[in-house]
């Protein structure tokens, strides 16, 4: 093996020499999680006998985007072939190097394995491992190696405390934040934690298992000011709710029902000006005027709305008023992609918020909005005004991150800004 010139830092060689079975390492971004599996994958399909290895990631596109690169690089004196159609590594000592995404996970069945990587695992239901990739090991006991960032006290967490716990000896967890890697300049991490939020910063970073809760937004970060910036240019994102109409049936009269808003804002070169977020109980048709007047009044580039049922019930009704007013407007989807609600909102609005990047114009929606903003996350509370916001983020995204490796990508692109 020392031939191989396995070269990775001290807290790399942390995890690659530990005799523990299964492993599990929470690391901040840029710790090097990507080089590290590759040379684990690399060694454990040498030492097999008879079993090939896996690198599982959430989906099939990462697994190649994180992964297919690197293992050629390093493994160029030990590989026999590459299958590119198949993202399948063949070794001169005839193992083969699988990658695959959780998103296919009966592409995963039906084969013993030496040895896995599971990246990001907050990310990937838990019952692939347990219910495919564990028993897939037993033949020749094979070991894992779980490598990610956390995204709060989910699945990831709770497998990271029972390896910390020692209540079985197979298993054994590592922590490491990105200043635990000594090839990234810390004034390189010190920029991204200046313009990030605080929150995002320690779970990126810091590789902080700390759950989203209250007080997320403070009440002092808010700023209103009517004068609208000189540069710029607007977009409007709209969070539908169920059609007053439709809700004539809602069981429970006494409920507050959702709202639907439409979220108009400047994105200049210092940040956002929200200049109005239009808000109310509508039935179709009066919702898609509410929007038509929007695109009439600021001339968006773009308009972003919530991807579903609602919206494709909306679409004809849009239609029909772009040609009544001769007025036609590009429309995005807004989506939640692989994200919580609650993680897409802060990842969008807690470091624009707290870096002083939003600022509101006054105006009566003002009290509505403050008041669901720094109550958030409260299941008891509505958060309409707050998440149409969020969804500006999808629609104008600002690269926060700088020039860094793709290894370490995956994630960074949905934080979209802040």
């Amino acid at each position: 093996m020392t031939s191989l010139d396995v070269k990775l830092h001290e807290k790399q060689q942390e995890v690659f020499n530990d005799n523990h079975r299964f492993k599990i390492v929470a690391a901040g971004r840029r710790f090097g999680k990507s080089r590290l599996a590759a040379w684990m994958l690399l060694i454990e399909a040498l030492k097999s006998d008879s079993k090939d290895v896996f690198y599982v990631a959430p989906t099939y596109q990462q697994a190649r985007d994180i992964l297919w690169g690197l293992l050629k690089e390093l493994g160029h004196e030990l590989i026999a072939n590459t299958h590119e159609n198949t993202s399948v590594i063949t070794l001169v000592n005839g193992r083969k190097i699988y990658l695959k995404g959780a998103d296919r996970p009966d592409t995963l069945r039906g084969v013993g394995l030496a040895f896995v990587v599971i990246d990001e695992y907050a990310d990937i239901k838990p019952n692939v491992w347990e219910q495919i990739l564990r028993p897939a090991l037993a033949d020749v006991q094979g070991g894992a190696l779980f490598i990610g960032t956390p995204k709060g006290r989910n699945h990831f967490y709770e497998l990271y405390k029972f390896a910390e716990s020692g209540k079985d000896e197979q298993w054994t967890n590592f922590h490491y934040s990105s200043y635990d890697n000594p090839l990234i300049p810390e004034s390189e991490i010190e920029a991204a934690k200046n313009s990030m939020s605080s929150f995002a910063f320690r779970q990126e970073f810091l590789a902080s298992f700390e759950a989203a809760s209250r007080d997320l937004f403070k009440e002092d970060w808010i700023h209103i000011d009517e004068n609208e910036p000189s540069d710029g240019s607007y977009f409007i994102a709209v969070d539908l709710a169920g059609f007053a109409s439709v809700d004539k049936t809602a069981g429970n009269k006494n409920q507050r029902l959702d709202e639907t808003a439409i979220a108009v804002v400047k994105v200049h070169e210092g940040g956002w000006w929200v200049a109005d977020i239009i808000h109310g109980r509508w039935d179709i048709k009066m919702t898609c005027e509410k929007i038509i007047k929007a695109v009439i009044d600021y001339e968006p580039t773009t308009v972003g709305i919530e991807k579903g049922a609602l919206k494709n019930a909306a679409l004809p009704y849009l239609m029909d008023l772009m040609r009544q007013y001769n007025q036609y407007f590009r429309i995005d989807d807004c989506t939640h992609g692989n994200q919580k609600k609650s993680d897409r909102i802060i990842w969008a609005l807690q470091g624009r918020f707290e870096h002083g990047k939003v600022t509101l114009n006054p105006g009566d929606w003002n009290n509505e909005f403050i008041d669901q903003l720094v109550n958030f996350p409260n299941a008891q509370l509505h958060d309409d005004l707050v998440d149409a916001l969020a969804y500006i983020d999808q629609i104008q995204v600002v690269d926060f991150m700088g020039d860094y490796e793709e290894e370490e990508f995956e994630v960074i692109d949905m934080v979209s800004g802040y």
